[in-house]
């Protein structure tokens, strides 16, 4: 069992990233949920270097009834602290504000984020379908008659945009390019096989003004962080990436109360997460964005302030994405490319780490002028139809 948690020094204590790992991805039809969550749990664990024994703090949604201690369970685990937070996609994010708030404040040591999901395997084995709504209760209840879908609703966010503001088909098509570019080089992504913004705009409609491969793919996959306090950074085994600032922010459920359909609740979580740092936009060298469809990048990055309010559009042209770009995004190829289980926001967080690690192998690492790494990084999930959102900023200093 854990023992007792330190003394906060001058009432808070650093939080640090020690662990990440990422279980089997892509095509994995014979583990379960819970083979994926402990698989992706031992390799996080195995990669900080620590005991288990440090380990005191929880956090998991998305698999069982109670959820986390259904998974904890299965982990052998006793844990003393536990978040069970479920805001679809940026789930991951606003727990990891919630583990390092916990860590910081000495409530607990060593919190440990993991998540699995089969759901491609599922589909495919008719153990499940595709769901059209989330429900038809409480506010939900509004909307569901007239057939609303997730897409459906990305889909109106983004031609309300195109309508504001002139974004065009092409510019949301050049996310997907650039994004399977980033794949290409990853040897974990589901596609690798190099797009154009032609192939994007002549596939089949699946939420007008969506095609395929505006679209995330949907996948199998898990992968699990592990956040610890700095007095057992001397003992793990990799450098630890600090986290410098969080944010969380929840806007709406049903479109009607939203206000912007062009302004997302990153536009919150971002500007807390950036004061909480003491850095700007400016400061960040790559960012890792939830993007389960195309305008989901392009709206995130004007929210978090890398591009003024309708210039989205004209700022993922021209490669800027790109590993080797002006600010590469989604450097593992993103949900639209390398891996889309469900709620995809934990592999932000595992992505960025290795990038400011150095780990992300010579084919698509990221480096700054003169061959160095990066310094600052941010993870940006968001949940539901920009229902929610978490936005972390990670350094190695």
């Amino acid at each position: 069992m854990p023992g007792p948690t330190p003394a906060p020094r001058d009432g808070r204590r650093r939080v640090a990233v020690v662990g990440v790992a990422l279980s089997d991805c892509g095509r994995v039809d014979g583990p379960t949920p819970y083979a994926l969550h402990a698989q992706a749990a031992r390799r996080a664990l195995a990669d900080s270097g620590l005991d288990r024994s440090v380990i005191d703090g929880f956090a998991s949604a998305g698999l069982g009834i109670l959820a986390p201690a259904e998974v904890a369970e299965y982990l052998g685990l006793r844990p003393t602290w536990v978040d069970s937070t479920s805001v679809g996609g940026s789930t991951w994010e606003v727990m990891a504000a919630h583990a390092a708030d916990a860590i910081a404040a000495g409530h607990a040591n060593a919190v440990l984020l993991v998540y699995g999901s089969t759901a491609r395997a599922d589909i495919k084995a008719r153990r499940r379908t595709s769901n059209l709504s989330f429900g038809a209760r409480g506010p939900l209840q509004f909307e569901v008659p007239y057939g609303h879908t997730l897409v459906s609703k990305y889909a109106m966010a983004a031609r309300r945009h195109m309508h504001e503001y002139g974004t065009t088909l092409e510019q949301l098509a050049s996310v997907a390019v650039q994004a399977r570019a980033n794949a290409a080089a990853n040897p974990d992504a589901m596609f690798r096989d190099p797009i154009t913004v032609e192939d994007v705009l002549s596939g089949e409609t699946i939420a007008d003004p969506f095609t395929k491969l505006h679209c995330c793919i949907r996948s199998d996959g898990g992968c699990a962080v592990l956040l610890a306090a700095e007095d057992y950074v001397p003992d793990t085994a990799k450098e630890p990436v600090w986290i410098l600032g969080a944010g969380t922010s929840v806007s709406h459920t049903t479109m009607s109360e939203w206000e912007d359909f062009t302004v997302s609740p990153a536009a919150v979580s971002g500007r807390t997460a950036f004061e909480r740092a003491g850095l700007t936009p400016s400061d960040v060298d790559l960012a890792q964005i939830y993007d389960a469809f195309t305008y989901m990048t392009l709206v995130t990055l004007e929210d978090l302030g890398f591009c003024a309010k309708g210039e989205g559009g004209a700022f993922v042209e021209k490669g800027r994405l790109l590993r080797d770009g002006e600010l590469p995004v989604n450097t593992d190829g993103g949900g639209l490319s390398a891996c889309h289980p469900g709620m995809r926001g934990l592999f932000l967080l595992v992505e960025a780490v290795r990038q400011l690690r150095g780990e992300a192998g010579p084919d698509r690492q990221v480096t700054k002028r003169g061959g160095r790494r990066p310094e600052v990084a941010l993870a940006s999930g968001t949940g539901g139809w920009f229902c929610s959102s978490g936005t972390v900023i990670l350094g190695r200093g």
